[in-house]
């Protein structure tokens, strides 16, 4: 098995044993992390970019990281099914937001040549899981990606992109790196997600306080991933969602994961998060276009009148 090759703020170290180093095409930038307190000049500083580089890192820094992992590996084996529905090899993917290599792991060097894994928190990079494709990790923020135009076939993401300042800003950076005819294919925290936690918390302040506020962050509505794929200019767009939920065996060990409290009647504490898988296509001259408006010879109309045509046609036998 392969370790990962080391890549760290774009200075190189001499790659693990059988990954050839080669210029990937990286730009030239001091470095692809942000600096404490920078933003898109466009975006809304909801998140503490430098804060949350300090959290993941002390999160990686834990005994045994691999305890609080379960979500992430279950939602990356999903991204990775995903991945090997579309019949073809990828020869450079890239992982925004890799954490520990969660997606990669389910990946196998038949489908994925070489991977760059970039994440924010080193600590999390020095944590890589094994995995048998050759991979290069990268320190650097989902919202400055130090990758030129057209360098990947494949970009994924698992649950990262949720703590992004500018997601518009994410997005259009994603489709830069790829290459025409490439695919993201991305998972986020669905609008439904601990919805349990947030009911009991409002329900508890009310009672007590006569009023409530937010504490959990903003989630993006489905209708408007779809929105901000497009306008990044990804086409051939899917969205769809899918619900997780974890029972605790009671309030102590959600509390451990998550600070959170919201019991079932057996005693065990659920926690539901929904996911929004996404998958979008950077164009190329190959790909299949919507025929041109009008050129149906075929109406909707006449569509519904099929299941009448059949059923009339098996009476007759």
């Amino acid at each position: 098995m392969l370790r990962s090759g080391c890549l760290w703020l774009l200075r190189r170290r001499p790659p693990a044993a059988g990954v050839a180093v080669k210029n990937f095409g990286l730009r030239k930038v001091a470095s692809g992390v942000s600096t404490p307190g920078s933003t898109s000049p466009r975006a809304l500083n909801i998140f503490d970019r430098d804060l949350k580089r300090k959290q993941k890192n002390w999160a990686a820094r834990q005994p045994e990281p691999m305890k609080f992992d379960y979500l992430r590996e279950e939602v990356g084996s999903r991204i990775a099914d995903r991945v090997y529905d579309i019949t073809r090899n990828f020869s450079l993917a890239l992982d925004v937001g890799c954490g520990r290599g969660y997606i990669a792991q389910h990946l196998n060097k038949e489908t994925v040549g070489k991977f760059f894994q970039v994440d924010i928190a080193e600590n999390a990079l020095k944590n890589i899981l094994e995995m048998e494709i050759p991979t290069v990790s990268v320190i650097a923020d989902e919202e400055f990606l130090p990758f030129r135009e057209n360098t990947f076939d494949l970009v994924v993401s698992s649950l990262s992109l949720h703590w992004v300042n500018d997601l518009p800003r994410a997005l259009e950076q994603i489709h830069y790196v790829l290459k025409p005819d490439g695919v993201f294919i991305g998972a986020m925290f669905g609008g439904d997600t601990l919805y349990e936690l947030r009911c009991s918390l409002q329900l508890a302040e009310t009672e007590r306080e006569g009023g409530f506020s937010p504490h959990v962050s903003p989630f993006t509505a489905v209708n408007d991933l779809g929105h901000l794929l497009g306008r990044a200019g990804f086409n051939t767009l899917t969205v769809d969602t899918d619900e997780i939920q974890v029972n605790y065996p009671g309030m102590f060990e959600l509390m451990e994961d998550l600070q959170e409290m919201y019991r079932n009647e057996d005693g065990s504490v659920p926690a539901t998060y929904q996911i929004y898988y996404m998958i979008g296509w950077k164009y190329h001259d190959s790909q299949a276009r919507p025929a041109e408006r009008g050129s149906a010879t075929v109406s909707f109309g006449d569509l519904g009148k099929i299941n009448k045509l059949m059923s009339q046609e098996k009476k007759s036998q």
